[in-house]
Formats: structure tokens, C-alpha cells, sequence
């Protein structure tokens, strides 16, 4: 039975491999996910077939397209499509969300969370924000709170919050919960049906081309919550097409309400990243990602480096090495200087050379 397990497991393996060669032939040691993931092949034929369509006079049904993306990004991280907004960006559906908050409100954030999330709570101008440092979150959550936003991971530093104990506190006071995952979906697993509001951009680690972004709203569309679909169009209504001119009579019965109207040729694209995701698994993603990040954890340790504790995590930020960004681009190792540190983001078409790439020109 042994045997079995491990054959199977071998398999796995093998066939994880093989998809990943089959869409990724990086040029250079890309170590820089955190900030833009790298298009799998797959996509990029989508992106030029509908790109030559459009300028040939037959454009495709795009609209299908952001359709079986909201599907697919609805499927990772475990919700109905009906609670699934697409959009372009978390600052939009962060001001979205802060629009449906009572004037004075207690909302509370990790302290240099990404702005994206963070600034759109504070020009709405008549908010209490309040700030703490991630590792306090949990317990900072009291009766006053009307909402608390946080990234899952950290984009300075890779740090995981501690979403189950966020969840539990925040339940316990009546808050709610505004989650980006930009930094965690596709490689860390996210039970979206745990939070009010999840929102996260997809063109880091699931993939996709600039121009997407997911938001998960409540079963009852905010409505208890004062949700307002604040930038309806036409396509936002229940029946896109009869909706075109004049008030929109109907708006769509669905999270498609608070859609903004979509970047089309983004959205042709990220079907076929999100659906790659998918046939990889996020599980297999996950301990992929994590195994070569704890290697270079362990390799830059062995240089006389301490990377910020970050347990858990595809991200690994080392202080005090920012400043070789510069050196490690000119060797063809891509990474991120970010507040003096080097930031590494281990995904799914690195290896363990790669990791030894970077090891080895720190040590030169």
C-alpha cells in the first residue's frame, strides 16, 4: 500500500511538472510573483487569437469569457458564482465597501497594509480607521468595530494573517470582514464563505492579465450591510442587453450588480489562467510554492541573513538586502526591493535551481 501511495504521489508529481513546462518558459530566474505573475502559454494564445478577431471584424463573445472567469475564481475559493463581482481593481471595491459604512464608524487595518485596500477607508474622510500591527489584529477587534480590513498575506513582507482568529473575533463583536487575497489566491488555500467581503486582483499569483479583479460579496448581496452597486452600467443589470439606454430597470439578481463594466480582452485571458490554477490544484500549488520558499529561508539563513518570520509563506522578505535588486537584476535573478528588503516570491514555474540562482549570486 506503501508503494501505491508513493507512486501515486510520484505521478502527481510528474504530471504537476509536465503542465508547467508546457506553459512557462521563463527568460529569466522570475522570482517576482508578488508583483506581477508571469501569463501561461495558454493564455497568451487566447489574448492574441481575440486580439487578431477584434482587428479582423469577427470579434468572439468576450462577455462569455469574464462569465467562466467569475465561474472559475468562484470554484477556488469555494463560494457560489452569484456572490462573485469581477472588477479591475481592490481599491475600487475597497471604496465600494467603505461607501456602505455609516458615517463615524470604527474600522480597523494592519499597520503598512498594501494602500489599495487601506486608502480608500481613509479619503472616505468620516471613518474612524484605526491601525495595529497585524500580529494585534485579532485582539484589537472590539464592540466599536464596524469592519475590519486586512490582506491574508502581506505584500511588504509575505506575513500571513491569522484570518481564523480574525474570523472568530470579529464574529464575536458584530463586525465585518474585508479580506484581500491578491497576495494568497492560487497558492493559499482561502474559505471565502468564512468573510463578509473578499476582494483580490488576479494578476499575481493566479495569473491572469492586468485588468482583473475579484470581489465576494454576502449571500444577500449586502444588503443588510448597506451595499450599493454605486458604478452600475448596463451590463450590471439583469438582462445586460435591454438595460443599454435610460435608468436601469432590473438590476442583475447576482453579485454581477456590483460589477464593474469589464476589460474584455483581460477577462479572455484569465479564463484560461484560472482554469491552469484549477487543473494544478491549489493544494499542490501550496506545497510547491511553500517547499522552495523554506529552502531559501534555510540557504540565506546559512549566509548570515534572518528573513522576516514569515512561516507558511510563498513570500520571504530578508532585511538589509533591498539594495541588491539592482546587481540580482543584471544576473537575470528578478526580484523586489521593498523598504530595504529583498522580497522573493516563490510560484509555481520556479525550482529548486532557481532558489540556488539566487543563493549563489548573494554569495558572490
Amino acid at each position: 500500500m506503501d508503494g501505491e501511495v508513493r507512486g501515486s504521489h510520484s505521478g502527481a508529481m510528474e504530471s504537476f511538472e509536465n503542465l508547467v513546462r508546457t506553459e512557462f518558459a521563463p527568460k529569466t530566474t522570475y522570482l517576482n510573483t508578488a508583483s506581477t505573475g508571469l501569463l501561461p502559454a495558454r493564455t497568451l494564445v487566447a489574448l492574441r487569437d481575440a486580439a487578431a478577431a477584434a482587428a479582423e471584424g469577427r470579434p468572439l463573445d468576450m462577455f462569455a469569457d469574464v462569465e467562466a472567469s467569475r465561474a472559475a475564481y468562484a470554484r477556488l475559493v469555494g463560494v457560489p458564482a452569484t456572490r462573485v463581482a469581477t472588477g479591475a481593481s481592490v481599491a475600487t471595491f475597497s471604496a465600494l465597501v467603505a461607501a456602505s459604512l455609516p458615517s463615524g464608524a470604527e474600522v480597523l487595518t494592519a499597520q503598512a497594509d498594501f494602500s489599495s485596500l487601506v486608502n480608500p477607508l481613509y479619503t472616505r474622510g468620516d471613518l474612524k480607521v484605526r491601525s495595529v500591527p497585524l500580529e494585534r489584529l485579532a485582539e484589537s477587534v472590539g464592540p466599536e468595530t464596524a469592519l475590519v480590513a486586512v490582506s491574508s498575506v502581506q505584500s511588504a513582507d509575505g506575513r500571513l494573517a491569522d484570518l481564523a482568529a480574525l474570523r472568530d473575533a470579529a464574529r464575536a463583536h458584530g463586525a465585518r470582514t474585508l479580506i484581500d487575497a491578491s497576495q494568497a489566491g492560487g497558492w493559499l488555500p482561502t474559505a471565502a464563505d468564512d468573510f463578509d467581503y473578499v476582494a483580490a486582483v488576479a494578476y499575481k499569483w493566479v495569473l491572469c492579465p492586468r485588468g482583473v479583479a475579484f470581489l465576494v460579496v454576502p449571500e444577500d448581496l449586502g444588503a443588510a450591510a448597506g451595499l450599493r452597486p454605486l458604478f452600475a452600467g448596463w451590463a450590471s443589470g439583469e438582462h445586460p442587453w435591454d438595460s443599454c439606454y435610460g435608468p436601469v430597470e432590473e438590476l442583475a439578481h447576482s453579485a454581477r450588480r456590483f460589477d464593474e463594466s469589464p476589460a474584455l480582452f483581460s477577462y479572455t485571458g484569465a479564463r484560461h489562467s484560472l482554469a491552469l490554477i484549477e487543473e494544478l490544484g491549489v493544494d499542490a500549488v501550496h506545497a510547491h510554492d511553500t517547499a522552495l520558499a523554506d529552502r531559501f529561508r534555510a540557504g540565506v539563513r546559512s549566509l548570515g541573513h534572518e528573513p522576516v518570520p514569515a512561516p507558511g509563506s510563498a513570500i520571504v522578505s530578508v532585511p538589509g538586502l533591498g539594495h541588491r535588486q539592482g546587481e540580482l537584476g543584471r544576473a537575470g535573478v528578478q526580484v523586489s526591493d521593498r523598504a530595504g528588503n529583498l522580497r522573493a516570491a516563490f510560484h509555481v514555474y520556479n525550482t529548486e535551481a532557481d532558489v540556488d540562482r539566487l543563493l549563489d549570486v548573494l554569495a558572490g
